[in-house]
Parts: structure tokens; sequence; C-alpha cells
């Protein structure tokens, strides 16, 4: 097939990378390549990021690729149209791709496969974005796995192939000098509008992140070097420089898993001290493969409970704490902190994101898929696959789920796990002058100690829009029904 193929299309998706890129090693390895980035109406993923914080970090991701690789060609529209056209005018006889796994992303590819296969046009796609697909996976009985331990053991039991290194035989097709004859007409990045504008809430981002491949490697050496070490520890401190913050570079696919579980395992076993620390990295890394793994085999779990018992939970419709928990001003500083952060910065510690999800759904029983929706507006990293299976898991409806019962109390995460308020005060400076032993609930100092930090409860830092004993109770209440439909009376 090799002698044939006089040029093949290489189609990017959310493997936005050079390197350890099967799709593009592999075209480059048979001729001269047609690099391709088609926006469709719902990329990246299956969900529409139309203005949300997935689409500026595609812009910049793109705008770093496009630096790597000048000849990569944008387009807009139907993958399937575009790619058979193009294929048609250049001539191009095979297209290459890297595979995606969310439901709707797989149907899309069988869709735009067997119109090119109608055209005579030969596809061929690979594993690139997970160190395990989730067919490959399976149980004793051959089912897909329900639990996290041992699904993780089987696959950190495998023996991974090394990354690919960039190739260094790169040919790019030469369009025409006649632009009509490279229809269908390419795309400007600028033209595609993903940044904010009017207001630019994401002014300041470029100052916390580097989208694109080079920002990636950058990011994951600072960690290895200055924030592995500690990392079982200390992963759970916002307060901390304990995490990778991979995980937006692992959505675009800038960096893949195989990537930094090379680099991990090497400096583990250069320093056998990080070996904890490694072993409990890569197993965060192996939540995320085991969330599309659920995502594969349960195409529903971001849609509805996995378990279906849940359907019985009686949400609490609010818009009013809707709103006040998305902006930060519930009154918890640890709750506020973490969804000030996230709006500022298009991220949010894990941790956090385990509290604030909690407070949601069980101090505010609101139902996890606005949480959900939410997320997927304002995170950089929301794979549609880890933030459902992450919602689900703290409602206490999903697989390997958090127990139902298990309802965090804001203030005591936020002593444990910020201890000297250093998170919180960040991202509520109204109360950086509150001491360590107050910052943290703000509603039980004296008004004589709020007075002389500038705070005033109602008019600088709110009220706490619920308590948490009543939310406790209430959200147990609800539980009851999930257990026992008759507890309702």
């Amino acid at each position: 097939m090799g002698e044939s193929c006089m040029n093949s299309i290489v189609w990017f998706r959310q493997d936005l990378r050079l390197c350890d890129n099967p799709a593009l090693v592999h075209a480059a390895s048979l001729g001269p390549i047609i690099p391709v980035f088609i926006l469709e109406e719902n990329s990246p993923g299956t969900h529409s990021f139309s203005g949300t914080a997935q689409a500026w970090w595609l812009h910049h991701s793109l705008q770093a690729l496009s630096s790597d690789l000048p000849e990569l060609r944008l387009f807009r529209g139907r993958p399937e149209e575009i790619l058979s056209e193009l294929a048609k005018k250049t001539g191009a006889n095979a297209v290459f791709w890297n595979r995606r796994y969310e439901p709707v992303a797989i149907e899309r590819d069988k869709k735009t496969k067997t119109l090119l296969c109608d055209h005579g046009i030969e596809v061929q796609s690979f594993a690139a974005s997970l160190l395990a697909e989730p067919w490959t996976i399976k149980n004793g009985s051959g089912l897909p796995f329900k639990v996290f331990t041992p699904y993780w053991r089987s696959v950190r039991g495998r023996r991974f192939q090394p990354p690919l290194p960039r190739p260094d035989n790169l040919r790019i097709y030469n369009f025409p000098h006649d632009t009509r004859s490279s229809a269908p007409t390419p795309s400007r990045l600028e033209d595609w509008q993903l940044c904010p504008r009017n207001p630019d809430w994401a002014e300041n981002w470029l100052d916390h992140w580097t989208p694109g491949e080079a920002g990636a490697f950058a990011r994951l050496d600072h960690f290895i070097n200055a924030g592995l070490r500690g990392y079982a520890a200390l992963r759970d401190r916002p307060d901390r420089p304990n995490t990778s913050r991979l995980s937006a570079h692992l959505h675009f696919g800038e960096i893949s898993p195989m990537q930094i579980a090379h680099v991990t395992a090497f400096a583990s076993q250069t320093d056998p001290l990080l070996e904890e620390d490694a072993a409990k990295f890569m197993s965060e890394i192996g939540w995320r493969e085991f969330a599309h793994h659920l995502h594969f085999h349960f195409p529903d779990l971001d849609k509805k409970n996995w378990k279906t018992t849940f359907d019985r939970y009686p949400w609490n419709k609010d818009d009013e704490a809707l709103n006040a928990w998305k902006k930060g001003l519930t009154g918890y500083p640890i709750v506020d902190a973490g969804m000030r952060e996230l709006w500022q910065t298009g991220f949010m510690h894990n941790r956090v994101r385990m509290v604030a999800a909690s407070f949601l759904i069980k101090h505010l029983r609101i139902d996890w898929r606005e949480g959900a929706r939410w997320f997927l507006e304002t995170l950089l990293d929301a794979d549609l696959a880890n933030n459902s299976a992450g919602w689900q898991w703290v409602a206490g409806s999903g697989a390997d789920a958090s127990p139902y019962f298990r309802i965090f109390n804001p203030t005591t995460q936020a002593r444990k796990f910020d201890p000297e308020g250093t998170y919180i005060r960040k991202w509520c400076p109204e109360l950086s002058d509150l001491d360590g032993a107050s910052i943290h609930a703000p509603f039980e100092v004296p008004l004589d100690a709020l007075a002389r930090a500038g705070v005033v409860l109602g008019r600088t830092y709110p009220v706490p829009i619920v308590d948490h004993r009543e939310a406790r109770k209430s959200a147990l209440d609800g539980y009851a029904l999930v257990k026992d439909p008759a507890a309702g009376g």
C-alpha cells in the first residue's frame, strides 16, 4: 500500500501535537501529508463549546500547532464533506486520524469513514489518547469494570510501547498556486472568534497557561522536578503547588498519557524515593482512563444517573442559589474560593472541585447535571467523560461512587486542606485580614473581630446561603428516598 499512497490527509482533532502522534507518524512514512484541523459544530469532543473556556484554549493550541506546523490548514464544517472534497482536489487516497471515544464522536467518525470509503479513500485510525482503549479492558467475566481499583490494576499491569518521536521525514503536500483548485476554502483562525469578547473574561489567562505542545512539556517538566516529590501527601492541598496542572494539555492532546507515564516512570526509577508519589500521580491519570472506560460502555453517563435508584432523589430547583454558587457567593469561603478560581483561571484544584460539587449537590440539593454543565462551560480541561464521572461520583449515583451519606462539611475541609487560609485569601481577598483561625468560617466570628478585619457579613462578604446542619439533614432525607421509596411517607 505504501507504494501507491502518493499523499495522505492527517486529520488533527484532540491530538494537537507532533510527538507521539501515531496517525502523523504513519502518514509521514508513506509520503507527503496534508495536515488539517476541522472545526465541527460541537468540537472538540461532543459538547457545544462555543464561547467557553475550552474555545479559548483551542484558539491558542491551534496557534501553537500552526507555529510548529505552518502548513496546517483549518476548515470549518462537516468533516466527511470537507475530507472527501479535499482528497478529491489533492489526489490524496488515504485519511488518517487518532481515535476519539465519546459516543457521539464515535458515531461521527463511523459516518465519516463510511463516506470516505465509499469514495475509494482508505481510512485508518490509531490509538493515541488513552493508555488502554475502553474495549480492551475487561474483568474476569468479560464485562466492563465498574470499580476503579481492579480496573487500574489491570491497566497498569500492561506493557506500554514507548512514545513515538516526532517524525523526522515530514514532507508536506504542495498545494497548486491556483487557489481555486484547493477547495474547500481554508479558514483563518481569527475568523472563528474563539476567544471571548465584550467582556474578555480570559484576558489574563496567558499569565496562568501556555497552551500547545511546548507548554505541555514545560508543565510536565516543572511538575516532575518541583511538584512530584510529596505528591501523595500534598495533592489535596490547594495552597501547595503539588498538582500537575496537565489536565487541559491532556484534554487537547498536546501531550499523551503515554508520554506522561514514560517520564514519570523514568523519574521514579532514577529516584526510588519518588516511587509512592509517582504511583499516586499515575493513579490520577488512571481515573481519567476509567472515566472514558465508563462512558464508552455506558453512553448515557453524562445524561442519566448511572444508578437508576437515584432517579428518585428530590432535587431542588433554585436558580438564585445556583447562581450564587456559580459566582462564588455562597458564604462558605472554600467553596467561593474554588468557584472564583474557576471563573478567573479556567481551573479548579481537584480537592476543591469535590467540595464545591458536594456543596451544590448535598447542601443546595441541586441536580448534579446543572453543576456538570457549568463545569463544561468554564473548565479548560472538561472531558465530557471525566466531568460526568466526577459529578456522579460526588452525587453517589455513579460507578464506584462516594457513599451518598458522605457529605463534606466545607468548613472542616477548609481547615484540613487549607490550614492557614492561603488559598482562600488568594481568591477571596475581602477576607484576607482574618486570621487563620477565623477565615474558614467568618459566620462564626464575633462581630468586633470581623470589623477589625474589615468584614461585614451581608455587605463585603455573603452570609451563608444555607446552614450546614440543616442542609445535611435535608440531603440525608432525600437520600433516604433513594434507598427506600416509601421513606417519604
